[in-house]
């Protein structure tokens, strides 16, 4: 099983939600999160002063999958999060060694 994490633009969730609702994924965990990258945040006017902002919001997608699954699941955030310019964000995939459905006790795959 693998643990797919996507730290992408906001406005991108939507796009990338339905593309992994047609992939059949189950469930997800979305997070509103902050951060910076190369983009080292940005300058913002508000009632005609500049203010700095350090951090960019972003959201991020939660998801364990099947190793089957991972490759197809990451082409999709790929597709639908990209715009072509700084800040698209990143995919860390990680490998999950066991998952247990708290309900039922199921583990493994069924559990997911």
């Amino acid at each position: 099983m693998k643990k797919i994490e996507a730290i992408i633009k906001p406005f991108k969730l939507d796009p990338v939600r339905e593309a992994l609702d047609a992939l059949g994924i189950q469930g997800m965990t979305i997070t509103d999160v902050k951060g910076y990258g190369r983009q080292k945040g940005h300058v913002a006017m508000y009632r005609g002063h500049e203010y700095e902002i350090s951090y960019i919001p972003k959201v991020k997608i939660e998801t364990v999958v099947t190793d089957e699954m991972s490759a197809q699941v990451v082409e999709a955030i790929k597709e639908k999060a990209r715009t072509g310019k700084i800040g698209d964000g990143k995919i860390f995939i990680s490998t999950v060694d066991e998952t247990v459905r708290i309900r039922t006790g199921d583990t493994g795959e069924i559990a997911i």
